[in-house]
């Protein structure tokens, strides 16, 4: 699914577009490339994401790989990340920008007051006193970026009023020193664990990617590629078992990265077969709370 209307990627705000990806197609052999095995949709909307210089918003749960979707994309593309990592109480001055207030008082000090109030509110409201936070800092660069927002849901209802002028017009309205607009479009990339839902005015900006637990298959093909010296045989059983541990009801189902950690650990344990006394005995690499790990014993039967 993807959100908004779709323009053909044409010169938009005095800049031509400079699509990241020629196709999707090559969106998926350098995203594979990059060590990121993309499905055809993300294949898709990363393309298009580029093409039509629009952000993406990833949703799903922790652990399928958004945020490593936006990397693999800054690795592929030669790119630097700039990333913003949300929380609540997250605000203006470390989203956007903020004044180097300290800085400022010794300027006004070492003026000695002999300057006018408009002499003085000139010099401190200069380039050189001002803190660039990720959203400008990923604005005003030359070069590629990738800026990152990550886990937007994390972050108050008010932070998504900040976006929208980013969002929109890839630009900064600073009061004191006029609109900072974007001569090189960031690719960005917002990620949702869907804690809460988003707001329709960010969600309309955006284009869409779901991003789910891949099936047993796909897990094989994702931890087999990140652990090539495990054996197929125990690749196998360990993608089943993290399907069987996921439909249990817990507090925090395995990420797709902690499959890849449980395969890393069974290759330094050098285990052989992943019978249920292994399974039991590291079955810490993937369930990190106390009521998970006894629900899993129980319910998969294991000898801990």
């Amino acid at each position: 699914m993807i959100w908004g209307r779709l323009a053909p990627p044409a010169t938009m705000g005095g800049m031509t577009a400079s699509p990241w990806f020629a196709s999707p197609d090559e969106a998926a052999s350098r995203l594979h490339a990059a060590g990121y095995l993309p499905d055809p949709a993300s294949a898709t909307t990363s393309y298009l994401a580029g093409a039509l210089e629009k952000p993406l918003l990833v949703e799903g749960p922790a652990g399928v790989g958004k945020t490593e979707l936006a990397k693999a994309v800054a690795r592929a593309c030669g790119a630097d990340l700039v990333r913003l990592q949300c929380y609540e109480g997250l605000d203006e001055a470390r989203a956007l920008y903020e004044w180097n207030y300290r800085k400022q008082l010794l300027r006004i000090q070492a003026a000695g007051g002999s300057e006018t109030w408009e002499q003085a509110h000139d010099d401190i409201f200069a380039e050189e006193f001002l803190l660039a936070r990720p959203l400008l800092t990923a604005i005003r660069r030359d070069e590629p970026t990738v800026l990152l927002i990550d886990e937007i849901d994390k972050a108050d209802v008010e932070v998504e009023g900040l976006l929208l002028e980013v969002l929109s017009d890839f630009q900064v309205t600073i009061p004191e020193l006029g609109t900072v607009t974007a001569t090189r479009r960031p690719f960005v990339v917002l990620t949702s664990n869907a804690t809460r839902e988003l707001s329709e005015a960010v969600k309309r900006r955006c284009l869409y990617l779901h991003l789910d637990y891949p099936d047993v298959e796909r897990e094989r093909e994702i931890v087999t590629a990140q652990v090539p010296e495990l054996d197929r045989h125990i690749a196998s059983q360990l993608v089943e078992t993290v399907a069987r541990v996921r439909e249990l009801e817990l507090k925090k189902a395995p990420s797709i990265a902690e499959s890849v950690d449980w395969a890393r650990t069974l290759v330094a344990l050098e285990i052989g077969d992943l019978d249920e006394r292994a399974i039991a005995e590291t079955l810490g690499v993937i369930l990190k709370h106390r009521s998970d790990h006894e629900r899993a014993v129980k319910e998969l039967r294991l000898r801990s």
